[in-house]
């Protein structure tokens, strides 16, 4: 009986780890890209039971020793770059340099511990606040800010996608727009740092692949897809963050990384898992930071909970204007691009 429960088990791994290869974009699907972490662990479990409990006398039990051994080892190289053992892939700060700092939140609408919040931004005083799924309730409670934070761009909604930014810094060309879903905004605007130097920014949340929104990621794909193309080859220092409801090792983020030419800092440093707050078990990164080139990495830190499901996330940049090609990010292939194609295509149809 133990036998059958095992490879029972060694199917399902196998099952698991194959599904996500296939492009399918079906919700079912593109939700096992999250788990990667949990299924490595997972194949270890099961592979330990295999080399205490199966005649290891028998080819059949190698055979599926060989698969369990395989996907631990596809899973790994996916989740590995999230770990020390990776070199970084943005350098660290060193002294000098504009400091551009920000706090991204997904406040959860349900959510009204909106004094927790208050108080991690008063306590860290970023320089720009980004607030997800923030309704007419929270902007109520974040205009309490605007003496600090005199530059805003707000809307507000009740579908779990509204959007607000306040900041410390001067902002221009600000624009929210609906990049894909007539509900779903984006924004981006300008920031003009002290010395005088800008940076385009870009704040995105589409909406996830699940049974209840999105049957299919198409929406989310597409979305990611169109921002990566407006800042690839930026002159302009550009940052984008945000909710993306995808992880940040997935197919789609790294496409996202291929056409935007964009750097992320956590590469190299930990996984810094966002959501979910309570389950600790089901941790993945889901609000995430990209940028240029042009910055090095001053801090990244995860934030004490608070009240949402998502930590919010802090992070600062230090801007090194003449550092435009010292990293080195994922490079675009055709293949990409023919990929990215489709992603767009599939939106449209």
């Amino acid at each position: 009986m133990a036998d059958y429960w095992i490879l029972a088990a060694t199917f399902a791994v196998a099952a698991l780890t194959l599904l996500p290869v296939w492009h399918f974009e079906a919700w079912w699907i593109r939700v096992l890209d999250f788990p990667r972490l949990q299924l490595f662990l997972l194949a270890l479990v099961v592979l330990a039971l295999q080399l205490i409990l199966l005649d290891l006398s028998k080819p059949g039990t190698w055979l599926a020793i060989a698969v369990v051994l395989a996907c631990a080892g596809y899973q790994a190289w996916w989740i590995t770059p999230y770990s020390r053992f990776f070199p970084v892939e943005v350098d660290s700060a060193r002294a000098g340099g504009d400091r551009l700092s920000f706090i991204t939140a997904n406040v959860l609408a349900s959510n009204r511990n909106a004094a927790a919040l208050l108080r991690l931004v008063r306590q860290h005083r970023p320089d720009i606040l980004v607030t997800l799924e923030s309704n007419y309730w929270w902007q109520e409670r974040l205009d309490e800010l605007e003496a600090d934070y005199p530059y805003t761009i707000k809307f507000p909604q009740d579908n779990r996608y509204g959007m607000h930014v306040y900041s410390q810094l001067p902002l221009s060309d600000c624009a929210t727009e609906f990049l894909v879903e007539k509900d779903v905004p984006s924004m981006q605007a300008v920031a003009t740092l002290p010395s005088g130097h800008r940076v385009w920014l870009h704040f995105v949340h589409p909406a996830p692949p699940s049974p209840v929104e999105n049957e299919e990621s198409s929406e989310r794909d597409a979305e990611l897809v169109l921002v990566a193309r407006r800042v690839a080859g930026s002159e302009m220092p550009v940052v984008v963050t945000g909710d993306l409801n995808d992880v940040a090792w997935s197919e789609t983020t790294r496409l996202f990384r291929k056409i935007s030419d964009l750097l992320d800092p956590r590469v190299g440093r930990g996984m810094f898992n966002t959501f979910h707050t309570r389950y600790w078990f089901l941790r993945w990164p889901l609000d995430h930071v990209f940028h240029s080139h042009h910055f090095t990495l001053g801090e990244m830190t995860r934030l004490p909970p608070f009240g949402s499901d998502h930590f919010a996330l802090l992070f600062t940049l230090v801007l090194q204007p003449n550092s435009r090609d010292q990293d080195d990010g994922l490079e675009a292939e055709e293949e990409d691009r023919q990929w990215a194609n489709e992603k767009l295509k599939r939106r449209d149809s």
